[in-house]
């Protein structure tokens, strides 16, 4: 029997929607979890007085200004979830009269290292700096949140003024609670207000709201598994551990939220927590390569490099992208075994890669000079040079290869051409002075 169209056409349309439903609810739990791993990229070389860690961005700020040299250096560890660096970098902008600027950073660096005494201190030196009142509130609300403190923390909020700081806190307060509906509606606010980070940040959390209405049948730990992945993205992970925990705890193979778990646990500093929540992300999916992309970032943070590199190995092999972020962490755990050899293989790919940083540049040619290999090392630094043009960490790898090569005028002539872009580079001033050293004390073995 035939059936007729205009029953059969409604029911194949059913059946299209249900299987494109389907393929999408798969990809969204495969790949919530790729949100993360840009923002696990730490420097892997100590950058006080040192540009090498810190090339990628470029920017208009004056050179001559210590202050926003600095600032602009924590900036981008900040970027690369380097808390500690970034502090060091925002303690020296103060030093050298960042002012509120600096005082801000600083405050979100320590909020993220759960230094919460020294966050109050510095919310003190804002107060008397003349910060305004809108961005104390926001400060002191999160601290309060952070601590559990959320009675005090309403009622702190409730008492201020309007302001997009007063909303983006009830938010958060709002989404700790359960009360999901004010969350959405403070947040709105907060995407029509005239705070550009907060916006941005209130957008994050909102698209958790909307990926989580497009599956009306999902259980609420889905939508705080959202919730804390955007909370996350938005270096809040300390009022997402507390939700996840409950998740895991109710499904305890709940694979994405175990992932964002660990993830959370490395960017706040608790690399043995974060190792036995992504163990149990790594039981319930031992094939992902973020999650072992992370096991191997937990096991460095544990100085158990021997381990981390095998997890990165296994990431490689499943196709963890960009494969050059493992790349530079294999190197810089068999540099921290000792087994140089290996990790000159690594920067030996990588500085021939399109994508090739200076701190790429730098670790390598590091390496090849401590294994007596200066021409490998001039030529890297050449190489470099060519793709950073005009750019005073370049000049000062040039500089640097070229002194210990033997090529002492180019080498001269790079080191004060790299100070004439950047004048407080110290490591340039020092490199200076041995060439000088180095070339009176070949004048006198000729003498």
């Amino acid at each position: 029997m035939k059936i007729p169209s205009r029953i059969l056409l409604p029911i194949l349309f059913a059946l299209l929607c249900t299987v494109v439903l389907g393929i999408f609810l798969w990809w969204q739990l495969t790949e919530s979890t790729l949100l993360f791993k840009n923002a696990l990229s730490k420097p892997l070389s100590s950058a006080e007085d040192s540009p090498f860690a810190i090339d990628e961005i470029s920017t208009t700020i004056d050179p001559k200004d210590k202050s926003l040299f600095y600032l602009r250096q924590g900036d981008l560890f900040a970027i690369r979830s380097d808390w500690q660096e970034a502090e060091e970098q925002y303690l020296l902008s103060l030093e050298a009269g960042g002012g509120l600027p600096a005082l801000r950073k600083l405050a979100q660096v320590q909020l993220q290292r759960r230094n919460i005494a020294g966050v109050r201190d510095t919310i003190k030196k804002l107060k008397k700096a003349g910060a305004r009142a809108e961005d104390i509130l926001l400060l002191e609300s999160i601290v309060m949140l952070r601590q559990g403190e959320l009675v005090q923390a309403n009622a702190l909020l409730e008492l201020s003024e309007d302001s997009p700081q007063k909303n983006y806190g009830i938010a958060l307060l709002s989404i700790i609670e359960g009360n999901h509906e004010v969350a959405k509606e403070k947040l709105d606010l907060v995407v029509n207000g005239w705070e550009p980070v907060l916006r941005a940040n209130a957008r994050t959390l909102l698209s958790a709201y909307q990926e989580f209405s497009l599956f009306p049948e999902s259980t609420n730990i889905h939508l705080i598994t959202l919730l804390s992945r955007s909370l996350a993205q938005v270096n809040e992970c300390e009022l997402a551990l507390p939700l996840l925990v409950q998740v895991t705890q109710l499904k305890n193979n709940y694979r994405d939220a175990w992932i964002v778990q660990g993830y959370c646990e490395l960017v706040t500093e608790r690399p043995e927590q974060s190792l036995a929540s992504l163990e149990q992300a790594y039981t319930i999916d031992p094939r992902k390569s973020e999650i072992q992309y992370f096991l191997g970032r937990a096991y460095a943070d544990m100085n158990e490099h021997q381990n981390a590199i095998r997890f990165y190995n296994y990431a490689l092999v499943n196709g963890f992208l960009p494969a050059s972020e493992v790349r530079l962490h294999i190197a810089d755990s068999a540099t921290k075994l000792g087994n140089k050899i290996q990790a000159l293989q690594q920067y030996e790919i990588l500085i021939k890669d399109s994508d090739s940083t200076l701190e790429t540049f730098y670790n390598a040619i590091a390496l090849y000079l401590d294994e007596g290999l200066k021409e490998k090392a001039y030529n890297a630094s050449i190489s470099a040079n060519e793709k950073y043009p005009e750019n005073a960490a370049a000049q000062e790898l040039l500089g640097w290869a070229a002194m210990e090569a033997g090529h002492f005028e180019e080498a001269r002539e790079a080191l004060n051409k790299a100070l004439e872009i950047s004048p407080f580079l110290k490591s340039v001033e020092e490199k200076l002075k041995k060439l000088e050293e180095i070339e009176e004390n070949n004048k006198k073995d000729q003498n």
